[in-house]
């Protein structure tokens, strides 16, 4: 039994403990809602790229400060939100989870799943807009990041911390590119993020199901914001993408990260900006469209040793209208990028896949991102390729050609066989540099157009099962000693006698 006076102690104890509390909460109201967009009047103290809540549960981001109120951009549903409605501030910039965690899963740009399969576990947040690393924090993109694409791993390589464009029309195998170079990653430690912005959701659902039919998606993260998405989700989401190739990068490890694609991402926010009354500047988009990519893609970097050695690569995708790369967001992203994947629709139907044009596509950290066994044999296989095209639009005109243009045209004709390449079968470094060998030194030129692919796949068989000791030079000291080049022209020529 308690005494009297020991129950008066104990009320003492907890009166002296207890401290008064006061909570201050910042709250604006609704004045005017409607197409995704927000106008809130009281909310004086907001930062730009706050996140607020309506009172519903529904969150959106403070996008506009005006003089007597606020534009924000709704996360969902705008429908059950009325003039009059209660909006608070959050205190905290838009964040999204990151790490280790989101592998294998399936999210939407606010960083909530979308797979069915329970909550995302992730003990870290990030801001998904952060000042990009600056000059002394970055090192030269020296490492390649191979996509087991035999025509991008040989003219057009891609290193890590690259930003490298993947343009073209409508169809012409721009994703089936990106998804390979993700498949092609399987034991490399990237990361692989894949955005998808306003994409049919059927569409995303088949990518995943192909990635996790080739393995690709232990080590994938899909961040998704669908066609039937508001805008300001598909404004959101290459952002978050980036958000969680970034945490990958500071912690001393490399991430890929896909935008597909920023053509639809430009036109989302060109919605945004015109309906929070944004003048229109060209095309009808805001004039910080540029802004809106630059500050996106130059987040990908090759972090310097001393801050870990990570990096980010992007490869952002635009999609062009009849094949014009002239307009306006098209010139933009190719100005921010280090290089371009053109993709032609001419080439698409003539059965060149993939359907690059070589001519126009460029990339500008170049050999410093190639293996050196790939720079021995691949050297000035892009400048002899670009040759070959202009040498067959003229050829066609002529009747008589003399010996060495109709050897250029028999090479020509061979390599780009050659480097024609099925989708979902990327190819190992060393597979490449032998086919791509065998080609370039004229071991080929005597061999029909059409046994090419079949003489490629035989050959590899043939060293793989007689020569393995070739491979293994090629992966381990990825360079070409004039021994190991005997070596494989005796290999090719072995076999050539027996095709």
């Amino acid at each position: 039994m308690l005494k009297p006076e020991e129950v008066t102690q104990i009320i003492e104890k907890e009166i002296q403990k207890y401290q008064t509390r006061l909570s201050l909460e910042s709250v604006g109201y609704v004045i005017q809602v409607g197409d995704g967009i927000a106008r809130v009047y009281g909310l004086d103290e907001a930062m730009a790229g706050e996140l607020v809540l309506f009172h519903n549960g529904v969150s959106g981001m403070v996008l506009n400060l005006e003089p007597h109120h606020v534009g924000v951009v709704i996360f969902g549903a705008d429908r059950e939100i009325k003039e009059g409605d209660q909006v608070k501030r959050t205190g905290k910039i838009v964040q999204v989870p990151v790490g280790e965690g989101l592998k294998g899963r399936v999210i939407n740009p606010l960083g909530d799943p979308i797979d069915g399969k329970g909550p995302v576990i992730s003990t870290k947040m990030r801001p998904i807009e952060t000042v990009p690393p600056s000059v002394v924090e970055r090192q030269p993109v020296k490492e390649p990041l191979q996509t087991g694409i035999k025509a991008i791993d040989s003219m057009i390589p891609i290193g890590r911390g690259q930003r490298e464009l993947v343009i073209g029309d409508r169809q012409t195998g721009k994703t089936a590119i990106l998804i390979d170079a993700i498949i092609n990653q399987k034991d490399s430690g990237v990361h692989c993020v894949y955005v998808a912005i306003g994409q049919k959701l059927s569409t995303v659902v088949a990518i995943r199901d192909t990635l996790e039919k080739y393995g690709a998606m232990e080590y994938t993260t899909i961040v998704s914001a669908s066609s039937e998405d508001p805008a300001p989700l598909q404004y959101l989401a290459p952002y978050s993408g980036a958000a969680i190739g970034e945490e990958t990068m500071h912690s001393g490890k490399h991430a890929l990260v896909v935008y597909d694609d920023l053509s639809k991402h430009a036109t989302a926010y060109r919605q945004i900006s015109l309906l929070l009354q944004r003048p229109p500047g060209r095309e009808a988009f805001p004039g910080d469209v540029f802004y809106l990519h630059s500050r996106l893609l130059e987040r990908a970097a090759k972090l310097h040793d001393d801050l870990g050695g990570g990096s980010m690569t992007a490869l952002p995708v635009i999609e062009t209208q009849l094949g014009d790369i002239s307009a306006y967001i098209p010139t933009n992203v190719i100005s921010i990028t280090d290089g371009q994947i053109y993709l032609e629709g001419d080439l698409f139907f003539a059965g060149v896949r993939p359907a690059i044009n070589v001519g126009l596509s460029v990339s500008r950290v170049g050999g410093n991102a190639q293996t050196k066994a790939m720079k021995q044999v691949a050297g000035m296989l892009r400048l002899a390729l670009a040759q070959y095209r202009e040498l067959q639009a003229f050829a066609q005109l002529s009747t008589d050609l003399d010996k060495a243009t109709k050897d250029q045209l028999a090479r020509g004709e061979r390599m780009t066989e050659l480097l024609k390449q099925n989708d979902l079968s990327p190819m190992p470094l060393e597979h490449q540099v032998v086919a791509i060998f065998a080609g370039n030194e004229g071991l080929l030129d005597d061999i029909p157009v059409e046994k090419i692919k079949d003489f490629e796949k035989g050959l590899l068989d043939f060293i793989d099962k007689n020569c393995l000791d070739i491979f293994h030079e090629i992966s381990e000291k990825k360079t070409i000693s004039d021994a190991l080049k005997e070596k494989m022209k005796k290999a090719v020529l072995k076999f050539k006698n027996t095709f």
